[in-house]
């Protein structure tokens, strides 16, 4: 499908109804299966394979709509590695919505284990010393980290005797990488916006002395800041799309870094708008700053590392 036929604004607007409709299901393979009726799971892969053959920028409206509807399968892994393995069965599958597949920052195939920070998965894919192995882990043995998240724990995977279904080389490796920290990005600035969407609406109809909260200068201002923060997040994903003066590509992680820190604090100041309702299964704001965590928690170092890179270099 030739993207100039599509918006990417338009297509969001159809992933705000299918992810909805996924999340009537408790199943993540029916989940799965109604996003890949949908085009959301293959919106990245090859016509070849079922998929859409669209670019990075229409997955990433898509990761940003999962973000802020809390969307807790591994979707922009999904869409990603369904163009990564063009061409195999593993790609069509994906596409079709018959595997989950996710990403383990955590861990490489020669140490033997591997944490999985988001999402169940059937297949992962995980570092080597020549690239990456996507390793089908659904008999895998798994222990779960539920300290950051009961209810969707991270997972760490022992890889003895999972078998390895494709493989990428370092350069195409490289590729994904780049790709997933944009995408992840952009679902952390989701889970922000639906965060602040929540505390704008609650602030505006919650009366107190006579007026709504969001008539008082203090809460405004904060509101402000939130906003502000958002908007930051997503310029800076946007210019990491694109190359630099010189034509070089821009480094992806200091928009993951800086959406990942930014998310968290809209989400924080969220909840303590609610006056900390926001931990209550009445108003669910601790989902999206659980995700945002486990975000985190894969990429650990990635703010020191990025900034010690960048000294460095100049």
């Amino acid at each position: 499908m030739s993207s100039e036929e599509l918006r990417p604004e338009e297509f969001a607007q159809a992933a705000d109804a299918a992810i909805t409709d996924a999340l009537s299901h408790n199943e993540p393979h029916d989940q799965a299966a109604v996003l890949a009726q949908a085009g959301l799971c293959g919106v990245m892969a090859d016509e070849a394979d079922g998929g859409l053959g669209l670019d990075l920028a229409f997955a990433l409206p898509i990761a940003h709509a999962a973000g802020r509807l809390q969307l807790p399968l591994p979707l922009a892994e999904q869409m990603l590695l369904a163009r990564a393995f063009a061409g195999t069965p593993q790609a069509a599958a994906l596409a079709a919505g018959e595997r989950l597949a996710g990403i383990a920052w955590q861990g490489t195939l020669q140490s033997g284990s591997v944490r999985l920070d988001h999402g169940p998965a059937d297949w992962v894919l995980v570092a080597d010393d020549h690239g990456a192995a996507l390793v089908d882990v659904s008999a895998a043995t798994c222990d779960a980290q539920a300290a950051l998240d009961p209810d969707h724990p991270q997972r760490w995977l022992t890889l003895e005797g999972a078998p390895v279904l494709a493989r990428l080389d370092a350069a195409a490796f490289e590729a994904v990488r780049r790709q997933a920290q944009l995408l992840l990005a952009e679902f952390a600035n989701g889970a922000a916006e639906g965060a602040l969407q929540m505390a704008a609406s609650y602030m505006a109809t919650r009366v107190q002395f006579g007026r709504p909260l969001s008539a008082k200068q203090a809460v405004r201002h904060l509101l402000a800041r939130m906003r502000l923060l958002q908007d930051v997040s997503s310029a800076a994903i946007r210019r990491a799309m694109h190359a630099d003066e010189f034509g070089a590509p821009r480094d992806t992680r200091p928009a993951l870094a800086g959406a990942i820190a930014h998310a968290a604090f809209v989400i924080e100041k969220a909840i303590h708008l609610h006056g900390g309702m926001g931990f209550t299964w009445e108003l669910p704001l601790h989902p999206a700053l659980r995700a945002v965590r486990k975000l985190d928690a894969a990429f650990n170092g990635l703010s020191r590392q990025t900034g010690r890179d960048f000294i460095q270099s100049v």
